[in-house]
């Protein structure tokens, strides 16, 4: 028969398992540190080395890791996405930005379509509590926070489209982003039309989404990143015209 005896799961068990849920679904997330021993165990309802037993046995899964005199954080696990000649390959080529952008059009439209089906009350309400932010801070004027939050609305939309394979992929991305790889976010905020813009197109992103307009939210985001691709392909061309100014320049000075 096929028949098992039932076994009681051990404490530090269910808190790996609840864990590794929570780093899977994104709530908890890579280089965010854990509460303090004491407090992570009133909190589980469990005793403390129970706790100890668990976190343990995440560390050794590579999900956890301990800082000396800090305390116990979720590992960097979207570090490993790309090998670092990859990245570095990644910096090198032009090529790389364009096929970036056109890789998140296809997954960002596709999880904007999928927000707009399967969100939430309360996925919405964090989408709309980001885009607020947006409003706020842009009268401000300041690049990188600007830049922070346009990666936290997309981010939100993300999770808001409930595929976790599709969420640590794009995060292991906007990390990239985060980090230049891709290109300098900065350079999108340099003209105060294009802030505006850009504040619009994801005004149009979240009302679509609220309206649970799946269609629209996805050309919304088409419309957005068709936007930023253009953005960029002008500021590649004026980079490279002054490149050959600055040489036309010189050669004149030396006649």
């Amino acid at each position: 028969m096929p028949f098992q005896k039932v076994q009681t799961e051990k404490l530090s068990t269910s808190v790996v398992r609840q864990v590794e849920l929570l780093i899977l679904r994104g709530i908890l997330r890579p280089g965010e540190r854990l509460p303090a021993e004491r407090e992570l165990s009133e909190r589980l309802g469990v005793s403390r080395p129970s706790l100890r037993e668990a976190i343990s046995e995440l560390q050794d899964l590579g999900l956890l890791t301990a800082r000396a005199g800090s305390g116990i954080f979720v590992a960097d696990v979207l570090g490993n996405a790309f090998s670092d000649s990859l990245v570095r390959l990644f910096s090198a080529h032009d090529e790389a930005v364009f096929d970036y952008i056109s890789f998140r059009r296809d997954m960002e439209g596709l999880a904007a379509e999928r927000a707009a089906r399967l969100a939430s009350d309360t996925d919405l309400m964090v989408i709309q509590t980001v885009f607020d932010k947006m409003e706020a801070a842009h009268p401000k004027r300041n690049p990188a926070d600007e830049a922070q939050l346009d990666a936290d609305f997309h981010l939100a939309i993300i999770e808001a489209s409930h595929n976790v394979i599709m969420l640590h992929m794009m995060r292991s991305m906007y990390q990239l982003l985060r980090e230049g790889v891709f290109y300098n976010r900065s350079i999108m905020f340099r003209q105060r039309t294009t802030r505006s813009e850009l504040l619009e197109q994801h005004r149009a992103i979240n009302t679509a989404l609220q309206a649970r307009d799946a269609e629209a939210a996805r050309e919304a985001v088409v419309r957005h990143l068709d936007y930023v691709e253009g953005a960029l392909a002008d500021f590649k061309k004026a980079e490279r015209n002054e490149a050959i100014a600055r040489q036309r320049y010189e050669h004149e000075q030396r006649r």
